[in-house]
């Protein structure tokens, strides 16, 4: 199911025996200043000074807020023998906790003018620091025995209540800063030198919403003249590899993202030399790694440097044993709660058809293993008579007339919540397939076997995004490799809340 043909290389006119670009050192003194003028720093220190006030004004509130939950209400005699601590004896306390837990904030670098537009991976960084902070403080005032002893519920309390405040100032702040007036200032403005179809893919991701944090300005011509593949319509060619450095300071460029295999190393060295001179920040787009690139990693092997794919968010044990405990929760509630669904509908589909009212259907899950799904039988008994697997597609004669409306509203799927609980899958992953279009998809779609990395989900990225059934299977597996890159705890709260408010929720 190829969604796109591939672009058409694009053929320019340039000398095939390019120089380097000009590597020279400029002797205009006024270089520096004009170079810096497209960067708005004055802004960015503001705002940095705004968002620290502003952490500072929550955590220190969040501290006294804690310490008056647990000692002047009705918490007031919970676990201690002397209830009366005055204000003035914890005030050391609360000001040590607050400047802690201010450091640590700053050392996960909150305050990054870039990480202002990331407001998923901020959830997290704070969550992470108050778990972090939970235990460092109560163990360092245990240590030092500080008098008064510490209250471990007021450092609960204070955690929790961090938590809550900070991600909602930051919200705040976040919905403030996406929009056009403020975002456009934050983000980096990018140029590409070469262009590949990996590029295309990646700017239509940029700008799928107000809050991205590249704007891609321009393409500089290779050294050979040419690109592997067109540049949309928005992003024009600014100039060849020979004016690079001019090219560079007209367009106020923040970042150069270079494309592997567009030059040779030794023009590639000299390009990051004159980034570096040039004070833009250089990337390079490797070619031989087009997925995971999050968690690619340096790896030095007897003090040569390797470049692979690291551990992912679910190949450490904490985080899948956090998943897992949630699939169990998860499934268990769901079965509670949805088990006379299922018997209401499973009557429904017994008087309308003959046969049974559950359907088991091979599918793939983790590492390729087979297993079978589970579903409440939406379909004709005989539907694949003909042995031809396929997707249901709109107005299918083979369904029941009870099924069309359980498959909009995704109720055939429920008995899956047994299937999570067997371990087969998981509540949140990429849809699972059958093995017979498998063997079509692997050899069609790239990567498309990275998805069996982590288990099939009962819902998923793709599927509350719209991309259910028979739709166009090449973006299916770019959100799927999406959400495998990126798993935290809260996309996985987030995909569940959309596939209760948005019926395309499973597939």
């Amino acid at each position: 199911m190829n969604c796109a043909p591939p672009a058409p290389s694009v053929e320019t006119s340039a000398s095939p025996a390019a120089p380097p670009p000009d590597l020279s050192i400029d002797e205009n003194p006024n270089t520096f200043a004009l170079r810096h003028r497209h960067r708005p720093w004055v802004a960015h220190q503001k705002l940095v000074i705004t968002s620290f006030l502003g952490d500072a004004a929550v955590v220190f509130g969040a501290m006294m807020l804690a310490y008056v939950l647990r000692f002047e209400s009705g918490l007031q005699s919970f676990g201690v023998d002397d209830p009366a601590i005055s204000l003035r004896g914890y005030l050391g306390h609360v000001i040590f906790g607050g400047l802690m837990m201010l450091v640590m904030l700053a050392n996960f670098r909150v305050h990054d003018p870039r990480n202002y537009l990331a407001i998923r991976s901020t959830v997290v960084v704070i969550v992470k620091t108050c778990a972090m902070w939970l235990v460092g403080f109560l163990g360092l005032t245990l240590i030092l025995k500080i008098d008064p002893a510490i209250s471990r519920v007021y450092c609960v309390i204070a955690a929790l209540i961090s938590v809550v405040m900070l991600s909602a100032w930051r919200w705040f702040l976040y919905c403030v800063l996406r929009r056009d007036s403020f975002a456009n200032a934050l983000r980096q403005k990018a140029v590409f030198v070469g262009w590949n179809d990996e590029c295309s893919r990646a700017i239509e991701r940029f700008g799928e919403g107000r809050a991205h944090q590249i704007n891609v300005h321009g393409v500089i011509l290779p050294p050979n003249g040419e690109l592997d593949s067109e540049p949309p319509a928005d992003v024009p060619v600014l100039g060849g590899y020979n004016d690079f450095r001019e090219t560079v300071r007209e367009s106020g460029a923040d970042l150069i993202m270079a494309v592997d295999g567009c030059m040779d190393r030794h023009q590639m060295l000299l390009l990051a030399e004159t980034c570096g001179k040039e004070f833009v920040d250089f990337k390079l787009v490797p070619s031989c790694f087009q997925i995971l690139v999050s968690g690619l990693q340096i790896e030095s092997f007897h003090g040569m440097p390797v470049l692979g794919i690291g551990k992912l968010p679910l190949h450490h044990t904490f985080n899948n044993a956090l998943k897992r405990g949630i699939d169990i929760v998860g499934a268990l509630v769901g079965l509670v709660l949805f088990a006379p669904l299922i018997a209401v509908f499973g009557i429904l589909v017994r008087m309308e058809s003959r046969g049974p009212i559950f359907y088991k259907q091979r599918r793939i899950g983790l590492n390729g293993r087979p297993f079978n799904i589970l579903k409440i039988r939406s379909m004709k008994v005989d539907a694949e008579a003909s042995g031809a697997p396929g997707w249901t597609v709109k107005d299918d004669p083979r369904r029941l007339k009870i099924g069309a409306f359980m498959r909009e509203w995704n109720i055939d799927e429920l008995p899956q919540f047994l299937n999570v609980l067997h371990g087969e899958m998981s509540l949140v992953g990429p849809r699972p397939e059958r093995p017979e279009l498998i063997e079509g998809f692997k050899e069609e779609i790239p990567h498309y076997n990275v998805r069996h990395n982590i288990k099939p989900g009962v819902t998923g990225w793709a599927q509350v995004n719209g991309l259910r059934g028979d739709t166009c299977l090449r973006e299916r597996v770019k959100f799927d490799l999406d959400y495998i890159e990126n798993w935290n705890f809260f996309l996985d709260l987030q995909i569940l809340v959309m596939t209760f408010f948005n019926r395309k929720g499973a597939c």
